[in-house]
């Protein structure tokens, strides 16, 4: 395969978006990344798309992507929706990494969408959980809160975690967030309040929980030996990987690790030639606390029953040795399904090209981690620089 690269990546604000479909929404993301382009952008190089939707709301579920592209004035450009629940993205990015290394494409447009907003809660968790297991989950009454909490409390009884760490999670990523002027939730919250608030399911609280959002993100990926035509600061796709598991918790062997992550890691981290030690920063799948310090060890960054600890010394504040969600994550950021893997990119591209703000952070090697609903689905990614 060739080498392939990102020459740019845009997203729109995340959020509530009343006045705005999903065209406005993916147009948006698609402007920021033909601006972010800072050498020359031909839309008549794009010879093929992906775009990432569950279609939370419904949207043209048979032909999402087509509805977006010719929106765009792409017309004519083959183009595919791709659908792995909250990892849709991640594989739309997979599929265009695949499409470009193997010669098949010279140029593709890696993007996704997500409106999730403007439907009533019980109709937004009827199509969330369409993303489990249906017939022993979905339908005994199961939420994917519910799912995740089972998984909390098996880590808090296994390890000596306690939830104090999940509301570190939840309070270090509001305070990303808040510097981050496309985040839904921009402002910070204390470690009291994130201790504090409502339960959802026993030991999850409101503040261990990503919201609902609406938003768009979109990347281009061309062979690496074109890159500079594009832009002096290409951001190299070194490593990557998918893989998958059992929908149930019941057939799992674990359910306080993902094997799916732990097979995408796995490959990515080959490909690469890297190993956990080399990664600088890294983008990941927090739709609840648990789930990014289950991350800290399925990628690598701690021993099993140990990834707790790495949030309690710091290390993962953004002046920490290893930051991790420095866009805010889900969890502040926002959870637009589609869009996350493709948004978690963005935030990679800017970091790595130094175009963060006051998130910006140091570092040349970075990953990306975006997983389908409990981890049925996952795709990682490595990127890399010009040192």
């Amino acid at each position: 395969m060739r080498d392939v690269a990102l020459v740019g990546a845009g997203q729109s604000p995340y959020g509530e978006h009343p006045d705005a479909g999903i065209k406005e929404l993916f147009e948006s993301a698609y402007d920021a990344m033909v601006e972010s382009v800072d050498r020359r952008f031909d839309a008549d190089d794009l010879d093929g798309a992906y775009v990432g939707s569950l279609g939370v709301g419904g949207y043209q579920l048979g032909i999402t992507g087509a509805s977006l592209t010719s929106h765009l004035g792409l017309t004519g450009l083959p183009v595919q929706r791709v659908e792995n629940a909250c990892a849709s993205g991640g594989f739309a990015l997979l599929d265009a990494v695949h499409a470009v290394g193997a010669g098949a494409s010279e140029a593709v447009l890696a993007g996704g969408v997500e409106k999730m907003l403007d439907l009533s809660g019980d109709r937004s968790k009827y199509w969330l959980g369409v993303s489990g297991d249906t017939e022993y989950e979905r339908l005994a009454g199961m939420t994917f809160a519910g799912v995740y909490a089972i998984a909390a409390q098996r880590y808090l009884h296994e390890t000596d975690a306690e939830h104090e760490h999940l509301s570190k999670v939840a309070v270090k990523n509001h305070e990303n967030g808040a510097v981050n002027p496309k985040a839904q939730f921009q402002r910070e919250v204390s470690l009291e309040k994130a201790q504090g608030a409502p339960e959802i399911a026993d030991p999850l609280n409101l503040y261990d929980a990503c919201p609902t959002t609406d938003g768009a993100a979109c990347a281009m990926v061309v062979p690496a030996d074109e890159a500079h035509e594009y832009t002096d600061d290409p951001v190299y796709i070194t490593g990557f990987g998918g893989g998958s598991d059992h929908l149930a918790l019941h057939d799992r062997d674990t359910i306080t690790s993902l094997s799916a992550v732990r097979e995408a890691a796995n490959d990515a981290y080959d490909r690469a030639g890297r190993t956990a030690d080399d990664i600088d920063f890294a983008e990941v799948h927090d739709c609840f606390t648990i789930a990014e310090l289950l991350a800290y060890e399925d990628l690598g960054f701690a021993d099993r029953g140990e990834g707790w600890r790495l949030i309690d010394e710091g290390r993962t504040r953004r002046d920490g040795d290893l930051p991790v969600n420095t866009s805010g994550g889900l969890k502040s950021k926002g959870h637009p399904l589609g869009a996350t893997g493709i948004g978690q990119v963005v935030e990679v591209f800017d970091q790595l090209r130094g175009d963060a703000g006051e998130r910006q952070v140091d570092g040349s090697v970075a990953l990306s981690h975006n997983v389908g609903g409990s981890g049925g689905a996952a795709t990682v990614f490595i990127y890399e620089v010009d040192a």
